[in-house]
């Protein structure tokens, strides 16, 4: 696998957690009768209906929505892994950057909580981005998956049972 292959989704277990992360890349597809992903596929499909949602780029990047003045929008049901959703954001930012695309801002709604917050990108956050890259092709690559790390979100992680049990 090579950088470009990288999608908003490595990105976002990455910062979740690096197993889960392995697992997924690894083709282990659990989330399909996780609660947890079912109710936040509903909460996709109803809200912010006016919207084209869902572009998909380069088959890499699926921005849920873009809202005029070129502000990438992500839909989150909480805030509980919020600095994964906010990297996953800022990837796509740096992944249309890289390719020539200039102002673009991000917006992670909530909208079970009403509330958002905008999301940048720095050269700081650049530079992370593309050490998470490089650590997430040495993981998706290595033949085990890293150690088990007992965080609060564990138990309600569609990978619980593999992990655990």
């Amino acid at each position: 696998m090579d950088e470009n292959r990288v999608t908003g989704m490595h990105i976002y277990y990455y910062y979740v957690c690096k197993r889960k992360l392995w697992y997924f890349s690894n083709g282990l597809a659990m989330e399909s009768e996780n609660e947890n992903v079912k109710l936040g596929k509903l909460i996709d499909e109803t809200t912010y209906k006016q919207n084209k949602k869902h572009i998909m780029i380069d088959n890499t990047i699926n921005i849920d929505f873009i809202s005029e003045h070129n502000l990438l929008h992500e839909v989150k049901k909480s805030r509980k892994v919020e600095e994964a959703g906010i990297a996953q954001l800022k990837y796509y930012i740096y992944y249309l950057k890289k390719r020539g695309v200039e102002g673009i801002r991000g917006r992670i709604d909530y909208p079970l909580l009403k509330q958002s917050i905008n999301v940048e990108l720095s050269e700081e956050d650049e530079k992370e981005l593309e050490s998470a890259t490089a650590d997430i092709i040495k993981i998706i690559s290595a033949d085990l998956p890293p150690q088990y790390e007992n965080k609060k979100i564990c138990k309600s992680c569609a990978y619980y049972d593999l992990c655990c049990i």
